[in-house]
């Protein structure tokens, strides 16, 4: 059912990326501040989602299928920005594509196990490592409109960590993946 409560949540975190992209466009304080809540907000329907979803019984094929697509979308668009928009420094480019890269992967590796009906649950440290991804990321967001503290440093740091435990669960995963890769070759013509 793509109208219960958890799939909104789910959908609106994907209506967000245009708006959030959008005030990277958009000069002064204000838009970053605004950029900074959006993201927040829909970081939170993340969590708000999945436990609405386990609490009442709702869990559909529907957002099974649109959750991690959703948050992949919101967190690479927004990297993406903030390396276009030079809101990181150069070697913070290094962090933010291994994230991506890992968000291929993973999704890449889930889909071909779900072809061979194995799942492949989320990791307690993959859930750390989003934790903190949603933490450094909308420090940057904010970047130098917050003049109390050295934002772009903080949220660096945490995309460097973030990164860390990227390639960790990565790793993890594809290494738990593996042997069912090998056991399903594809059959030749």
């Amino acid at each position: 059912m793509v109208t219960s409560l958890p799939n909104l949540l789910t959908l609106s975190r994907i209506v967000v990326i245009p708006l959030v992209v959008g005030l990277f466009y958009v000069d002064g304080d204000a838009a970053r501040w605004a950029a900074c809540v959006l993201f927040v907000i829909a970081a939170i329907t993340d969590w708000f989602d999945g436990y609405v979803a386990r609490s009442r019984n709702l869990v559909s094929t529907f957002g099974r299928f649109l959750d991690p697509i959703a948050d992949k979308l919101l967190v690479a668009a927004v990297l993406f920005m903030l390396v276009a928009f030079d809101r990181v420094s150069t070697v913070s480019f290094l962090p933010a594509l291994v994230i991506v890269l890992r968000e291929i992967l993973v999704s890449g590796l889930r889909e071909f196990l779900a072809e061979v009906r194995v799942g492949m649950p989320v990791s307690k440290l993959a859930k750390w490592k989003t934790g903190i991804q949603m933490v450094a990321i909308p420090v940057l967001l904010v970047g130098d409109a917050a003049t109390f503290m050295p934002t772009r440093v903080i949220g660096e740091v945490g995309l460097w960590i973030a990164a860390i435990l990227t390639m960790v669960t990565g790793w993890d995963y594809l290494r738990s993946g593996w042997g069912h890769i090998v056991a399903n070759p594809v059959a030749k013509d």
